[in-house]
């Protein structure tokens, strides 16, 4: 009973005085809510935000894709979207439902990660810089440019910057959070140089077009790309030309994505004798902020495997 009276009287204390004892509700809102668009933005706003209090982060697309080549916005996405303070994208025509968010959803702060990261257009290598305030649709611009470690930090900044204008109570910690991952990435970019530039074979052949800006950063000639959209297959002719070309580069190694069937590296390597390796895009994954860090390591270690 003495108990019972006394844990009323605390209560009844830490209602009366709010500024001393609080008692939060389970369930209750956070003060700060980031949505991001899909994976890589997730694990960098993972990084950006760590330790932060009161700041809560949601992947949007979750895990069930890999790039947002034509990803559908679902009802509930808009639900979440509405509760959202910030949205998170990779810009560059990743989001292509981007214009139906921003039209539905006009107050929504939108950080677009890919201000002032120098473009590659799709297919033929020309470079494009995004400027903020650009249109959202980029044709036929290729938008993985989270792919290269150094545009990856570039992004990185920009989404410091963006949280730290819609939360300025905050800034100083996502500063913080910002200079420590940079550092981290700068080192791994170091040490993957050290690791890939003796290498003395350069040619790689791809599927899905996700690697041109890690090959440009390390200088990697990529001699096809089998199938730029994810969800095609490549047609017969396709294959004999990629095998032709296998053989005339004296390409040692074709390299599949986890996100995606291996059914045609299977073939080419079967007909050219080139042996089939997975680079990972880091599109998928586990949620920790380490998982970028881990996954370029391993595609360090499997380039090292397979261009030696």
């Amino acid at each position: 009973m003495r108990f019972r009276r006394a844990a009323a009287l605390l209560l009844s204390l830490c209602l009366a005085l709010p500024s001393g004892c609080a008692v939060t509700p389970r369930g209750e809102e956070p003060a700060f809510r980031v949505v991001t668009s899909f994976y890589p933005m997730y694990v960098m706003a993972l990084n950006v935000t760590d330790g932060v209090p009161g700041v809560e982060v949601d992947n949007m697309a979750g895990q069930q894709t890999g790039c947002l080549h034509d990803y559908q916005l679902q009802t509930k996405d808009m639900k979440n979207l509405e509760t959202a303070d910030v949205f998170v994208v990779n810009g560059a025509g990743m989001e292509s439902f981007l214009d139906k968010v921003v039209e539905q959803l006009p107050a929504l702060t939108v950080v677009d990660t890919s201000v002032g990261i120098t473009l590659l257009e799709s297919g033929t290598g020309e470079e494009h810089v995004h400027e903020e305030g650009d249109d959202h649709d980029h044709g036929d611009l290729n938008p993985h440019i989270w792919v290269s470690i150094s545009d990856c930090i570039l992004q990185v900044e920009n989404l410091c910057e963006g949280l730290a204008e819609a939360d300025p109570a905050n800034a100083a910690l996502y500063e913080e959070n910002t200079r420590a991952y940079v550092e981290k990435l700068e080192a791994l970019r170091g040490e993957m140089h050290e690791a890939i530039d003796p290498l003395p074979n350069r040619n790689i052949v791809t599927f899905h077009e996700a690697f041109p800006y890690f090959a440009e950063e390390f200088d990697l000639h990529i001699v096809k790309v089998v199938n730029r959209e994810p969800d095609s297959q490549p047609s017969a002719r396709e294959l004999a030309e990629t095998i032709r070309l296998v053989e005339e580069a004296g390409v040692a190694a074709v390299f599949a994505e986890p996100q995606y069937p291996e059914s045609a590296a299977d073939i080419i390597a079967a007909e050219s004798g080139a042996v089939v390796y997975t680079l990972d895009p880091v599109t998928t994954g586990p949620d920790d902020k380490n998982a970028y860090l881990d996954a370029m390591e391993q595609n360090m270690e499997t380039l090292v495997q397979a261009l030696s």
